[in-house]
Formats: C-alpha cells, structure tokens, sequence
C-alpha cells in the first residue's frame, strides 16, 4: 500500500480530502489496514450506525495510549490514578459521568459565559485591528477558547499554562511524537493533576462560580458522587476539548471564508446581529468542512460485522469523522464550502450517539460569538503574499496551526 492511499500516512493526515473523495468514489465504506488491525470506516451512514452499537464498538481505547516504557511509568507513578471518564469508557461508568456531566454542561451555565465571550472576543479583536495583520491563531484562535476554558476550571489567570498542558495531552494522544516529549508530556501531566487536585480541595471548601465546582458539587439520585480523580480526568478532557477543537474551528472557518469571497460576502452581511441564523449556520459548515476531530478509535470486542464487512474481535475501528462529513451521500457536493447548506447540522463532528460530546453547546456559543465579532469588526480579509498556513499531522485531531492574515478595520 503506497502512502497515497493509507490513511495514516503524514502526508494524508495533513490534506486527507484528496484520500476521502476516493474512497467515496471508489465506493469504499471501509478500508481495511492488516498491518495495523484496524479498520478505517469513511461512510456517515457506517459511522453513525458504529456510535450506535456499543456493545460490539468499545469506546474502552485507553489501551492504545498506554506506555511499557518504565520511566514514563515512574514520572506518572508521582500522580494520581487515571480512571477511565466519558472519552474512554462504555456504560454504565459513562452513564453515570455523563449524568453528573451534564449538570455542569447545562444551558444556563452556557448562557452565563456568552458575555464572557464576547467581552473577550471584542478585546482580542481591538488589540490587533489597527496593525492589519496578525497571525490569526495565535493573536485569537488560541487566546479566545483557552481564556474561557482557563477561567471554567479555575486558571483563569494563566490560560498559558492551559494550553500548554492541553498540548501536551494532545500530543499524548497522537502517537507521534518522539520520546523526550514523551517524556515531558507525562511530566505536564503529572504538574496538571497535582494543580487540578488543589482547586478540586479549593472549591470542595469554598465553592465557586465555574464548570469545576459544578463537578464538585454535581449529585444525581442513586448515583455516587465523582471521585478526584474522576474530575481530575474529566477536566483534562475538557481543557483539551474546551479549546482545541474551538480552536481549529474558528481558523479554519475563517480560512474557508477568505478562499471563498461569495460566502465571506454572505458571512460579513450576517454577522452583528443582522441575520444570526446565517451565523449559526456559518459553525455548523465550517464544523462539518473542517471536522477538528477528525476521527476516534472504536475497539471491537465480538466478531461482527459493519457494512457487510467482518471484523473480528480484537481488531480496531477508526471512525473517520471528518470523511463522513464529506460523503458525498449525506452531503451534495461535499467539497464545496457553503455556508446555508441546508443539513449543514447534521454532520457528526462531535460524534453521536451516547458519546457525543457533551460541550458542544459551548464549543458553539463560542464559535458563534467568534465569527459574529470578528466579521463586523474587520473587513477584507486576505492571506498575504509567502503567508504561509501550517497544519500539523495527529491521527484523532486535525487544525490550522498558522494562518497569517490581513485585514482593515471595518468602516
């Protein structure tokens, strides 16, 4: 198999669209990888159905990011038990998560923090406006979901240190990294859980206004109360999903308008205030056209089958979000960014089924806000000459890492 046409290859995880039209056009619903055991699924329908069929398609992936290596072992040894939460558990551990969860999650906890927002949205914009150019991630991709997530679990003075541990996390996860930053990605770790544990005890004590004190004091009939440890990786989950996803959203939403000046047009006469349908129709496309997550690892415990495919047990699904949300069966002319597509909602880039994730009700508001803002305030956007626009290669998750830009402030 050349690397052209395996999924896992760098260059594929950096520009996989090419990939995923043809295995759309070859009719390819499932790819299988023996070398790896895994079997990737690119149709929507295969992918909602597996979300669907947990007993069979375990979300228990922990496994795959376990390390042999002993002194990865012993730094992690200095901190607290990871028990599996809500990304890498089945039923019933993650009923009773997501029951406690979803207190925190609630509509008005969201609503509280849309001021927040776009307070901080508008002071992100004022403090580049008059320069005319920016590199977009770093000056508000970043700083905008961080900030928020930062202040929900207590850091919210240092939201550095928040994506710093969010990064490492990450990295963690995408398997490709060498090992000295193995290595201090389990130091992160334990430095985070040591931290997370004393505002945990803080809040236990003195309460507060936040996310990290809904889990504290989140208690639902006949359920026991979440463990430390529980919130402390329950929080790591939501420090990453609080701001990367967000985060490769907002960019790439934003690059997808520039490429594209007659939606740009549609976004920028929307935007305000004047026509919030279109905006929130706006995250809805750019969600499914970017897919941040772009997929997740299923492992399969009994022999069964998956679109008349056998996969035996012990193999691995790779549940590839970001091709179902360009097939072009759920969505005509998939490859076209079209901000009043009329499904646009459908698309899975949150996952389905018992594990979607259960911030997206935030991760929206804050998308919303974003291009709300950004387009009333600023005006033709360009990528400047030699602008050079990074994405870096990770199996689960997919970004703009660097997106100069330029831009006048809007009359």
């Amino acid at each position: 198999m050349n690397a052209q046409t395996h999924m896992f290859a760098k260059e594929t995880l950096i520009d996989p669209f090419a990939h995923y039209r043809a295995m759309h056009e070859a009719g390819t619903a499932i790819q299988h990888l023996p070398e790896m055991n895994t079997y990737v699924v690119y149709s929507y329908d295969l992918c909602s159905e597996a979300t669907g069929r947990t007993q069979e398609f375990s979300n228990d992936f922990s496994s795959l990011m376990g390390s042999v290596d002993p002194e990865i072992e012993a730094i992690l040894a200095e901190g607290y038990d990871s028990p599996g939460t809500l990304l890498t558990v089945d039923a019933p551990i993650h009923t009773r998560n997501r029951k406690l969860v979803n207190l925190a999650f609630s509509a008005p906890r969201v609503n509280a923090i849309e001021q927040d927002m776009r307070t901080k949205s508008i002071e992100l914009i004022e403090s580049f406006a008059d320069k005319g150019e920016c590199e977009f991630v770093e000056a508000f991709a970043i700083p905008l979901p961080v900030a928020m997530i930062a202040q929900q679990i207590g850091l919210d003075n240092d939201p550095k240190q928040v994506k710093y541990w969010s990064d490492c996390a990450v990295d963690r996860f995408s398997q490709m990294v060498d090992r000295e930053r193995e290595l201090e990605c389990a130091r992160s770790y334990v430095q985070y859980q040591h931290y997370m544990k004393g505002k945990i005890d803080e809040r236990r004590a003195n309460g507060g206004n936040d996310l990290l004190t809904d889990l504290v004091q989140a208690r639902v009939e006949g359920e026991t109360p979440l463990t430390d440890e529980e919130i402390i990786s329950i929080m790591q989950q939501f420090m990453v999903a609080g701001n990367e996803t967000t985060t490769s959203t907002i960019a790439g939403g934003l690059l997808q308008l520039i490429r594209n000046p007659d939606q740009m047009a549609k976004a920028k006469a929307a935007a305000g205030g004047r026509d919030p349908k279109t905006i929130t129709n706006l995250v809805e496309e750019a969600l499914r056209y970017e897919t941040p997550s772009a997929g997740m690892w299923r492992i399969v415990r009994e022999d069964t089958e998956l679109g008349g495919v056998k996969i035996p047990k012990g193999a691995t699904l790779q549940l590839r979000y970001a091709a179902a949300n360009r097939d072009p069966s759920k969505f005509p002319d998939p490859d076209k960014f079209d901000i009043e597509r009329a499904n646009a909602r459908t698309h899975i880039a949150f996952g389905k089924g018992p594990h979607m994730c259960v911030g997206n009700m935030l991760s929206r508001k804050e998308m919303f806000v974003a291009f709300d803002e950004l387009l009333e305030r600023l005006d033709n956007f360009a990528i400047p000459e030699g602008g050079e626009i990074t994405v870096l290669p990770n199996i689960l998750l997919r970004g703009v890492t660097r997106l100069p830009i330029t831009f006048t402030r809007a009359a």
